[in-house]
């Protein structure tokens, strides 16, 4: 049964002489089932770590222990951990080598506003693969999302909160200096390599980094789920989290009331080539916005042209500014065609609307003001050692990396901006030089159960937003066909993480609710804001 569904038209002219697809102005709302019903009750014996319900085989291991700890220190205040409940799973670190090492993760529960809170809590997972979810609790302002159940926040094996922590000071002070190197150059994706071999040296010694894995990962959630004494529980997931969720789902779906999916990345395709899809969709999203906005179009017209020219222009012709940065001081800044396509692509989980006037103003010969957001972007002091790189690279390099060759890259790149230069689409968009960068890491490629497809029964609401241009809202409707009970979800103007839009959380805790019928009404209100329009330069 359909709600409402939104048909692209195609606007004339533009990039490639393929018509660009007209902004989303309503959410697409479809149910890809007649009627969502709840997932089969919990049954007496739920699966162990040990002894899952499907999956690759573990050895035997002992039960995880869980016990109270004290909440860990977070380089910036959270203010939801000051009545969080915290503590420590400790796991096996491989779990097909029986008697290895172990694993100390860090576990927050936040409690529900009203008690007793419900059976049944919510567990967050968050993305990267690399972030920390006790970091950054995914808790709109205003919008209580654990209103009534607990919210569980796993710090995922490797991250900044557990140990050991696969952190590498290595990449993130070579992503600190990439800001002044041309991007996509031969030398940087060089210095990139050195400093993933740097890391990889360093930690392989105190672990196994083959062990880093979404498998791995998905055993711990039901070592915690069993060691939290929790039949049934609600997911909510986002970014490389839905990626780690949908392998999850297929371990332990019984235990699974609700899945929440927010920015699709969908294990049976998660690739770098996958990437350029999403930067297509929302290209062209986010230029259409445009020409349906009278201020923008009389101000900034035919700005998608502008654009691709824009990136071979200074591909070819580089632009170097200094431009201030919070922490960093004075900064040298050079911008070329892939740090100015990358620049388009995450701009965060906020609209970006500053875009226009920054493609405008490059035109015009100022690059201070898109210089200044990609550098605030990567040279950022104060999360330096925050990001779990090792994870990041454990997955990359042996899930995504593996099952495609560079051919298939750059064939979707050609596919998706065959107006870019060859230098720009070599490097896929978020993961430049990762292919060389594996080579480095030197992990095996994982088993091909890991690019399954979940078809788990649990009510599912599968969450996007049309200027995502990081987890492209057509990753979320695909997932959402193979979930028999999910509901798919484009919100228009919202980038790369719905539940930081207030509307956006709102339908998410409504859905933890009632699974069945979320309230959505918030969204059929919901409209793009409008960009912002400077002055004309002089």
């Amino acid at each position: 049964m359909t709600l409402r569904v939104w048909v692209p038209r195609r606007l004339g002219g533009g990039l490639d002489g393929v018509g660009r697809s007209a902004l989303v102005l309503a959410v697409t709302l479809a149910l890809l089932c007649t009627a969502c019903m709840h997932s089969p009750s919990p049954s007496s014996q739920r699966p162990s770590a040990t002894a899952a319900t499907s999956g690759p085989t573990t050895a035997a291991h002992p039960p995880a222990q869980y016990a109270p700890a004290p909440c860990p220190t977070t380089p910036q205040p959270v203010p939801k951990l000051e009545d969080a409940r915290c503590a420590v799973l400790v796991v096996p670190e491989n779990r097909t080598k029986p008697g290895g090492r172990t694993l100390r993760l860090a576990v927050a529960i936040i409690p529900s506003e009203t008690q007793p809170a419900a059976a049944d809590p919510i567990v967050f997972i968050t993305g990267g693969p690399g972030e920390d979810a006790i970091l950054d609790p995914p808790i709109a302002e205003g919008v209580g999302l654990n209103r009534t159940r607990d919210l569980i926040l796993l710090s995922q094996r490797g991250n900044h909160s557990s140990q050991p922590a696969l952190t590498c000071p290595e990449i993130d002070r070579f992503f600190a200096r990439r800001v002044s190197l041309v991007y996509d150059a031969t030398s940087t994706g060089d210095e990139y390599v050195q400093a993933v071999r740097a890391c990889h040296d360093r930690l392989a010694g105190g672990a196994d980094l083959t062990a880093f894995n979404s498998t791995e990962s998905a055993y711990d959630l039901i070592d915690l789920r069993n060691a939290l004494h929790v039949d049934q529980w609600n997911v909510f997931s986002h970014s490389y989290g839905t990626d780690l969720a949908l392998i999850y789902s297929r371990l332990d779906a019984p235990a699974i009331r609700s899945l929440v999916l927010d920015g699709m990345t969908p294990p049976s395709i998660a690739s770098p080539a996958w990437t350029w899809s999403s930067a297509r969709e929302a290209f062209d999203n986010m230029m259409s916005a445009c020409t349906v906005q009278p201020a923008c179009q009389a101000h900034y017209p035919n700005l998608a042209d502008t654009f691709v020219r824009l990136v071979n222009q200074i591909e070819a012709h580089p632009a170097t500014t200094t431009v201030k940065v919070e922490g960093a001081g004075d900064t040298q800044v050079v911008l070329d065609g892939g740090a100015l396509l990358n620049w388009m692509v995450p701009l965060g989980t906020h609209f970006p609307a500053e875009l226009p006037a920054g493609i405008d103003e490059l035109a015009h010969g100022n690059p201070a003001r898109i210089a200044r957001q990609w550098a605030s972007a990567w040279v950022n002091p104060g999360k330096a050692g925050m990001m779990g790189w090792g994870l990041t690279l454990s997955i990359w390099c042996s899930e995504w990396v593996p099952f495609e060759s560079a051919d298939d890259q750059l064939r979707a790149a050609r596919q998706a901006f065959a107006a870019l230069p060859d230098s720009v689409r070599a490097q896929a968009p978020q993961l430049p030089f990762l292919r060389q960068g594996c080579t480095a890491w030197n992990v095996p490629k994982a088993a091909d159960w890991v690019r399954g497809v979940s078809d788990a029964a649990m009510p599912a609401l599968a969450l996007s937003g049309s200027y995502d241009g990081q987890t492209g809202a057509a990753s979320g409707q695909y997932v959402a066909q193979h979930l028999p009970h999910a509901i798919s979800v484009t919100v228009p103007g919202v980038a790369h993480g719905i539940y930081a839009d207030r509307c956006g959380a709102a339908v998410i805790a409504s859905f933890f609710d009632n699974p069945q019928q979320p309230d959505t009404s918030c969204i059929d209100t919901t409209t793009p804001p409008p960009y912002a329009i400077n002055p004309p330069p002089p």
